[in-house]
């Protein structure tokens, strides 16, 4: 160890000293591989993937509920019977198409 002879202004430090940053450093090391092989596990990627997939399903069911309830919890009565209005016009037209085809056969 060298001698503080007042030209460093830092003070020597004491082997508790060492020992102490050397204790950090392999702690935060040791953090480092952890959060490392957690990172890279193919458990955790698929884990992660997962739970993507199920925030994303959930962001979709919640925006397509908002879509015939609004924000009070009622339902929006307006865009439900266009949709089954939508819906029964489909059928019917699929009925009449069946209808009509059967008739072109005989």
């Amino acid at each position: 160890m060298a001698k503080n002879n007042g030209e460093d202004s830092k003070p020597a430090r004491t082997k508790a000293d060492i020992e102490a940053d050397l204790a950090a450093a392999r702690t935060r090391l040791s953090a480092n591989v952890a959060s490392l092989i957690d990172e890279i596990h193919p458990n955790r990627i698929a884990e992660r993937q997962v739970e993507g997939v199920k925030q994303m399903a959930s962001a979709e069911f919640d925006n397509a509920k908002s879509q015939f309830i609004d924000a009070d919890g009622n339902a929006r009565v307006g865009r439900i019977v266009a949709i089954g209005g939508a819906v029964a016009g489909a059928v019917a037209f699929l009925i009449l198409l069946k209808v009509l085809g059967g008739r072109h056969d005989k």
